[in-house]
């Protein structure tokens, strides 16, 4: 029997894993048909697990590093028969730390539930202090309705005991709801179980359908990581739980545990469908470095602000398009949008801004309001217009306008009385931008590439990396090229990022612009580099993140299929996605 833990896919900190018990399965998942409380779970010589949680006994395992003191060796809670090295170990949150071992099981892990602060704060700690590729079972406290924020939380492995211990009482469980069984006329799912006619359906039975509605959650969580969705699936789900939104608003205001997991991009669209939006990590990422690293490098042409728009990217939506004939590309236009805030057109492309979809009302809440003036703030904060042309709805967005620019003296024009795409609008618009320069394609595609490079590896980048260079092709797939004529990067239409050559790594390695790498053994690698073939990787490398590949026999470049934390720790698994790579020193 191969024994192994490994994690297969990530959706910010959520798994998608595999363990090989008996049979492997995909995680995460719920072992064992019962399985006690971690403090009663093991026999008197703390060495094999009791009763029928012996899958636990053959959980996989890490041998012990050579010079590891025997009291070390000793400490450990479980060790698997006939298998030289421990199998998984119990801890609390006062004695968690790396033992060495594949799994981990959180004794007093009920005491967490309902309290906010105290979970988000216990997870971390702990994902934190054990191997990213480690798996983390919490036992005795999985039901329907939690089982999916303790996966974005990090846990891999639940059971069935809390469902069926609340069936046995008389709750009976889904994903939205914990209802007295007594209290329920009807039963509102449709498993084998509740066929039984309401009469006749007992605490047993109640029982069952917990357990059939927790794989059933567990089921749907997994496809949700598989799909980059779990995010999502939890903001509305969770709002059936006070306790779990704001475990989900704590985890939001963590701003390295769940940033250092979220992707640079992903392929499922981004679905804003509540306030809570506005502070999702992707959300704020991009906020940020709008904020700290953008630069506005349109001179002499005032700032356009504009309503975003339900097609994506906005260039290609009809009422941009009729935006931009009126303006006639004589001023550099800026999107306001919830939940991102404010989106330069030269992002307009980049991960989330051509990949969210929005709930639209027609009105702003006053938190929207709030956030969406704070973020244009911090834009107008690091640009220097000499004047603003809003053309945006009478209302909130102009309300949110009139709040960024309470304190500054910068002239603001409102063009629209009624709506910005009737005809008086604009014309309005037109003649408020008479006489100022137009902007020449050339320049506005130059300038993309530059503040994407700004977005994507630092502020400054742009300049840093492509001092001086030619274009090819036609936006949106641009090419990068050297003066003689050699490939830096190429756009990426689909993520709105930049993919690197070596040409244009060595511009990388050259510049001033901090980079991130990755150092592996002495090997070439062809077309991936795993976790094992690793030495080191910078803390900071987040999934998507262009990286430079270095070693004794290698130079490459490519991009990061795990963070930079996993790529050190794990032992399993594709670290990187190789595109390019040669001999050291070669050109």
């Amino acid at each position: 029997m191969t024994e192994y833990f490994e994690v297969l896919s990530r959706d910010g900190p959520a798994r998608l894993g595999e363990l090989g018990l008996t049979e492997p399965r995909r995680t995460p998942a719920a072992i064992g048909d019962v399985v006690q409380d971690a403090g009663s779970l093991w026999s008197a010589d703390r060495s094999v697990p009791t009763g029928t949680a012996d899958e636990l006994s053959i959980l996989p395992h890490r041998a012990f590093p050579p010079g590891t003191p025997d009291e070390v060796q000793e400490s450990f809670d479980v060790q698997a028969p006939d298998i030289d090295g421990p199998s998984a170990v119990v801890i609390t949150d006062q004695t968690v730390a790396d033992r060495g071992t594949d799994a981990y099981v959180l004794s007093g892990a009920g005491s967490l539930l309902g309290h906010a602060s105290a979970f988000v704060e216990t997870l971390i700690e702990i994902r934190r202090s054990i191997p990213d590729d480690a798996a983390l079972y919490l036992p005795g406290v999985a039901t329907p309705a939690n089982v999916g924020l303790l996966a974005y939380a990090g846990v891999d492995l639940v059971d069935t005991d809390r469902a069926v211990l609340d069936g046995t009482e008389g709750h009976y469980l889904d994903s939205k709801d914990d209802a007295f069984l007594e209290d329920l006329q009807e039963l509102p799912c449709a498993c084998s179980t509740c066929q039984t006619p309401r009469e006749e359906f007992s605490r047993e039975d109640c029982a069952d359908h917990n357990v059939a509605a927790l794989q059933a959650e567990l089921a749907t969580v997994r496809e949700r990581i598989r799909t980059g969705r779990l995010r999502e699936y939890l903001e509305g789900q969770a709002r059936h739980f006070p306790w779990m939104t704001a475990a989900l608003r704590r985890f939001d205001q963590e701003r390295t545990y769940i940033q250092d997991r979220t992707p640079l991009f992903r392929q499922s669209q981004l679905l804003a469908t509540t306030e809570d939006s506005l502070f999702r990590p992707s959300v704020k990422r991009f906020a940020d470095r709008v904020a700290n690293r953008y630069t506005n490098r349109f001179e002499d042409v005032p700032l356009l602000l504009v309503p975003c728009s339900a097609g994506k990217p906005y260039s290609d939506s009809q009422s941009h398009r009729r935006f931009q004939e009126a303006a006639r590309y004589r001023a550099h236009k800026v999107s306001l949008t919830a939940p991102l805030g404010v989106v330069p057109q030269e992002l307009e492309l980049t991960y989330p801004a051509q990949h969210y979809d929005a709930a639209v009302t027609g009105s702003w809440s006053e938190t929207e309001k709030g956030v969406i003036a704070e973020r244009l703030e911090a834009l107008l904060d690091a640009t220097d217009y000499s004047r603003i042309v809003a053309h945006v709805h009478p209302g909130g967005e102009r309300e949110i306008i009139e709040r960024a620019v309470q304190d500054r003296e910068i002239p603001v024009e409102f063009t629209v009385d009624d709506h910005p795409t009737t005809g008086d609008s604009l014309s309005s618009l037109s003649s408020a931008l008479e006489g100022e320069r137009t902007i020449q394609v050339e320049e506005k595609e130059r300038l993309t590439l530059r503040a994407i490079a700004d977005y994507q590896f630092w502020a400054g980048a742009g300049e840093a990396l492509f001092p001086e260079f030619e274009l090819q092709g036609r936006y949106p797939r641009l090419q990068v090229l050297s003066g003689d004529g050699e490939q830096l990067a190429a756009l990426v239409p689909q993520y709105g990022t930049l993919a690197l050559t070596l040409a244009g790594a060595r511009e990388w390695v050259e510049s001033d612009v901090p980079t991130k790498r990755v150092e592996i053994d002495a090997f070439r690698p062809h077309g991936s580099v795993l976790a094992p073939g690793i030495v080191t990787a910078d803390e900071s490398i987040r999934v998507g993140d262009e990286v430079l590949v270095t070693g004794p026999k290698a130079f490459g470049i490519g991009r990061a299929t795990m963070h930079g934390t996993a790529m050190r720790e794990s032992t399993r698994g594709e670290a990187v996605d190789v595109r390019h790579v040669t001999e050291p020193g070669e050109r």
